[in-house]
C-alpha cells in the first residue's frame, strides 16, 4: 500500500531539488544540477555509516536494535553538536539510492525493529526513491524519520502514510537562542508547523505489547544549561497545541561538544539542579507521557 503513489511522490520530490527548497533554508541551489546547498550536498545522497543501534529510546531500540542509518550533512548548524564530524564536516560516502535501499535491506535481515533514517531532512526525494527499490526488493519494517525538527512541511506532505514513527527534536522555544546556537532565527514556528503536520500524519506513539513502537509521533527535548532550550514554554506548547499524551523523551545527557567549549553558556554540562527542574517543568506542564535519560 505504501508504494501505491510513489512514482509520482519521487517526481515531485526531485523537483524540490531544482532552486532547493527541500528543507526551511529555501536556499535555491540547483542541486539536481550538482550545485551544493546550504546542506553542503548535490543530488546524490551521502551517508556516514548504517549499523543496528541499541542506544535510542526503548521503544525504538526495543530488544534487536534499530536500523539507523546516519546521513552526512545537516540544515542546522549546531554549535554544540554532538555528531559535528557528520553534520558540520561531511564525513560520508556519496552512495547511490540503490545503494541505500540495499542498506535497509542489509539491516532488516539483521532483525531490526525499524528502519531509522537519521537526519533525513535534506535528502527527502533520495529517501524516497530508495524506498521505492526497496519495497521492491521486500522491505516491510516501519520507518523512522529521525530528524533535528526543522523540517519543511512541503516535503513532510510527500511522507504521509510512508513514514510511520517521527522521532523530531523540539530544541528552542526563543527564535533568538536559535539564531545564536544553530543559526536558524525562525526555528520555533518552523518546527512548531513541521510538529503538527508530523501528528496531524501519525497521532500519539503505538507501542505494541512487547513494548515496540509501530506507529506515532516521539519528540526530544534536550536539557541545555541555563535553560537555554526553554523546556517549560515547549511543554506547554506541546500539551495545549499539540496533544498532552504525546510522548515526549527528556534528554540530560548535554555535554559541550564541537564549538560549545568556547562559549561561556555552554562549556559545561548540566547541573542536577537544572535536570530536576526540566524533569518538574514536564509533569507541572500537563503532559502524561515520557522517558527521562538523565546524564
Amino acid at each position: 500500500m505504501k508504494a501505491k503513489n510513489i512514482k509520482e511522490r519521487v517526481e515531485k520530490a526531485y523537483q524540490l531539488l531544482r532552486n532547493c527548497r527541500v528543507c526551511p533554508r529555501r536556499c535555491g541551489s540547483d542541486r539536481l544540477n550538482g550545485e551544493r546547498g546550504v546542506c553542503k550536498v548535490g543530488k546524490n545522497p551521502v551517508v556516514s555509516s548504517y549499523n543496528v543501534h541499541l542506544g535510542e529510546e526503548p521503544p525504538i531500540s526495543g530488544t534487536r536494535g534499530s536500523g539507523t542509518i546516519f546521513f552526512t550533512s545537516c540544515n542546522l548548524r549546531c554549535v554544540y553538536c554532538q555528531n559535528f564530524p557528520i553534520s558540520q564536516l561531511g564525513n560520508g560516502s556519496e552512495v547511490t539510492t540503490k545503494d541505500v535501499a540495499e542498506m535497509m535491506l542489509s539491516l532488516q535481515s539483521q532483525g531490526c525493529h525499524n528502519i531509522n533514517l537519521v537526519t533525513p531532512s535534506h535528502f527527502v526525494p533520495q529517501i524516497l526513491e530508495a524506498l521505492s527499490l526497496a519495497w521492491n526488493m521486500g522491505l516491510n519494517l516501519p520507518l523512522v524519520y529521525n530528524s533535528s525538527g526543522y523540517d519543511s512541511v512541503e516535503a513532510l506532505r510527500l511522507l504521509e502514510g510512508i513514514i510511520d514513527i517521527y522521532l523530531p527534536d523540539m530544541r528552542y522555544s526563543d527564535n533568538q537562542i536559535a539564531k545564536r546556537l544553530s543559526s536558524a532565527e525562525d526555528y520555533v514556528e518552523v518546527n512548531r508547523e513541521a510538529i503538527r503536520e508530523m501528528y496531524r500524519q501519525v497521532g500519539n506513539l503505538i507501542i505494541d505489547d512487547e513494548g515496540i513502537a509501530k506507529q506515532g509521533l516521539l519528540i526530544r527535548h534536550l536539557i541545555l544549561p541555563k535553560n537555554l532550550a526553554g523546556s517549560m514554554i515547549t511543554f506547554k506548547f506541546i500539551k495545549e497545541e499539540i496533544s498532552p499524551d504525546v510522548y515526549v523523551s527528556l534528554m540530560g545527557q548535554y555535554f559541550p561538544s564541537f564549538k560549545a567549549c568556547d562559549d561561556v553558556s555552554l562549556n559545561r554540562k548540566i547541573t542536577q539542579e537544572e535536570y530536576q527542574l526540566a524533569k518538574e517543568s514536564f509533569f507541572e506542564s500537563g503532559l502524561t507521557s515520557g522517558w527521562m535519560q538523565e546524564n
